[in-house]
This record gives structure tokens, C-alpha cells and sequence, in this order.
């Protein structure tokens, strides 16, 4: 009698595991974006505008890293600001003139964890980005630098564009950011 009963308690608990476990897949994650094809078009736009800005680090002949960015854009790296698409072209060395002239073999940035919010004609974005150098064929990679990138993007004439790029070493978000 006491086996039917341990028996039977556990199964009481099995079942309430499952309903639990249920009601927890069925809730919707703490400050999830309804989708609509909308939003899932823009993230898509999003994406892809992350994805060429850091494709195009490390590349001989770069697009204009300015052409990423919305007129009034800010990058902050670190405690230092660059406002503005000639302070943004500046960060970048002036389109090329600061540029140092002995290149690595390979410079590669890879993305990941992309959290992409869209809200109409704006959005936000994080990411984690990691930085790869390769001095010469056949050198094994090592890492350079690994970070966090906090985003604000606007919608001009139609096209994403990032309105501020604030890029963080540590784990927090930057003061006052908002998803």
C-alpha cells in the first residue's frame, strides 16, 4: 500500500512538472517583440547593415564606413566620441590617410548573440563581436579584442542606418541604455 502511494505521489509531481514546464514554454519571454513580417523585415535589414559594417573591417578597399551611418550618427568607443559623419570618418583614420601601411595577412570581426528590437522607424541592437588577427599565411588566428556593441539605428529615406554605435568591453550596457 505504502509503494502505491510513493507511486502515486510521484506521479502527482511528474504531472505537475509537465503542466509547469507547459505553462513556462506557452509564456512569451520577459520583454519579447511581437513578430509581424514588418519587424522581421527590418531585424532582416538590420542584420544584414551589422553584418557588411563588420565585413568590411580588414578589407584593402573598403565601402565608407560613413556610409553606414545616419548624418547625425554617434560612435563612442570607450570614453571618446566621435559625432557626426566627419568625426566618424575621422575615428576611422580619414578614409585612409592614417592607415598603417604594413597589413596583417588577415584581419577578420565575427558577430554573435545579435538581440535585435525594432520599434516602427527605430531600433536597438546587441551583440558580442570578436576581433581576429593572422600575420601571415599559415599563422595560426589569435584574438585581438572581444566586445560588446550597444546600438540605436533610424530609418533614413527607407535604409537602416545606425544613429549611435557605442562599443563596451565589459558585460554592462552603457548608462541609461534601453532595448
Amino acid at each position: 500500500m505504502r509503494a502505491f502511494a510513493n507511486h502515486r505521489s510521484r506521479m502527482g509531481l511528474g504531472v505537475l512538472g509537465i503542466a509547469g514546464s507547459l505553462a513556462l514554454a506557452l509564456t512569451p519571454a520577459a520583454r519579447a517583440q511581437s513578430i509581424t513580417a514588418q519587424t522581421l523585415i527590418d531585424r532582416a535589414q538590420i542584420q544584414e547593415l551589422i553584418t557588411r559594417y563588420y565585413y568590411n573591417f580588414g578589407k584593402r578597399h573598403p565601402e565608407s564606413f560613413t556610409d553606414f551611418y545616419a548624418a547625425d550618427a554617434e560612435l563612442i568607443l570607450g570614453n571618446t566620441h566621435f559625432k557626426g559623419r566627419a568625426g566618424i570618418e575621422k575615428a576611422y583614420g580619414g578614409g585612409g590617410a592614417n592607415r598603417p601601411t604594413q597589413r596583417p595577412y588577415a584581419f577578420n570581426v565575427t558577430i554573435s548573440n545579435p538581440l535585435i528590437v525594432v520599434h516602427g522607424d527605430t531600433a536597438t541592437s546587441q551583440l558580442i563581436f570578436t576581433e581576429f588577427l593572422i600575420e601571415k599565411q599559415g599563422d595560426a588566428p589569435r584574438v585581438r579584442e572581444q566586445g560588446r556593441e550597444y546600438a540605436t539605428f533610424v530609418k533614413v529615406n527607407g535604409q537602416w542606418r545606425y544613429k549611435t554605435r557605442d562599443i563596451q568591453g565589459g558585460n554592462e550596457p552603457p548608462a541609461g541604455w534601453k532595448e
